[in-house]
């Protein structure tokens, strides 16, 4: 990036767009799948936290017909600089063709848990010699 702020190591230095905290919803079709895309999502720093939550039916027009599903809800909490890799890796995981995934910026919160969301989430904690 021409002109971005770079940290010692030559990358470039988070802005405030990129450490905005997100909290993303997303349904599974069940609690398997909700399970299996929540520890992956934490495994890979792609989200420090998910709440799945109880099951919930759900009712859309998918392909011009009212529908009916049992689901079960995904809380995740990221943030903005993760949200594309967070986004590609439920997709790459999920069996439905258009999963919800909808992210909304957390505007307020515990300072400590939005510093704690940051660091969770944070690529370089993942590599090698930083844990």
């Amino acid at each position: 990036m021409a002109g971005a702020r770079r940290d010692n190591a030559g990358f470039p230095r988070p802005t405030a767009m990129s450490a905005t905290p997100l909290l993303v919803f997303a349904n599974c079709p069940d609690a398997d799948c909700a399970e299996a895309i929540a520890a992956a999502l934490v495994e890979a720093r792609l989200a420090a936290c998910v709440n799945v939550l109880a099951p919930v039916r759900s009712v859309y027009r998918w392909q011009g017909a009212i529908e009916r599903a049992d689901e079960v809800p995904l809380l995740i909490k990221t943030t903005a600089a993760r949200y594309a890799a967070l986004e590609a890796a439920i997709r790459a995981r999920h069996p439905y063709a258009v999963p919800e995934i909808v992210a909304v910026p957390i505007d307020r919160g515990l300072p400590a848990y939005l510093r704690w969301l940051a660091d969770e989430t944070d690529e370089a904690a993942g590599a090698p010699g930083t844990d």
